[in-house]
């Protein structure tokens, strides 16, 4: 069977350096997707989201491993997107008024076909409450800093600015949306330990 490490695949992306910003440039990525709004810390339908997502990509995962020419592959972390209408309440973390999008990078070689199966067994078996909110969807970032940072997500808002001064002192602007990567599981990680990959695109 083959097997497929997309961390290892897609390194420059889903392993950066700790002690500096670095310059990528993330090509058209697939993610199943869930869109939102609200506080993720007391939002329930940011679990729905994720409750979703995960029982998608695992189902997606494991009938791939069946299949005639199985593949084996680890799912991919969580990643959202966040922003607001008004910058200020993102920055000033008022968090009832941030939007999202929660998601899962998929391998390139999944299908409509692969998904619209993985819909159908969910559906049957679990039936979670946000699995009709999710798609699949190509995002374009495109040039982009990011950083692991490592620490409570409460205490991220340093180094977000320093990436927003990497992009200005290079002579671009940012662009899209704030991405933020969760390596760790914040249920079995104290806040100090937790690693995230931060990313924003720029032009």
């Amino acid at each position: 069977m083959e097997k497929l490490d997309l961390k290892k695949q897609w390194k420059h992306l889903y392993q950066p350096p700790a002690t500096v910003i670095t310059a990528v440039d993330v090509p058209p990525l697939t993610y199943l997707m869930v869109d939102g709004a609200g506080d993720p810390n007391n939002s329930p339908a940011f679990q729905q989201a994720i409750e979703a997502l995960y029982s998608l990509s695992y189902t997606l995962k494991f009938s791939l491993k069946k299949s005639p020419r199985p593949v084996d592959y680890g799912v991919m972390p969580l990643e959202g997107l966040w922003w607001a209408d008004d910058p200020g309440p993102f920055h000033q973390q008022d968090k009832s008024a941030w939007k999202w999008t929660a998601m899962i990078l998929q391998p390139d070689f999944i299908g409509r076909k692969q998904v619209d199966a993985a819909f159908d067994e969910v559906r049957r078996k679990k039936n979670p409450a946000a699995l009709d909110r999710v798609r699949l969807e190509t995002l374009e970032e495109g040039a982009a800093a990011q950083i692991l940072y490592v620490g409570a997500f409460s205490d991220e808002g340093p180094t977000i600015q320093r990436i927003h001064d990497f992009i200005h002192a290079a002579g671009k602007e940012l662009s899209g949306k704030h991405h933020e990567i969760y390596l760790s599981d914040p249920r079995r990680t104290a806040p100090e330990k937790l690693k995230t990959i931060i990313r924003q695109p720029m032009k």
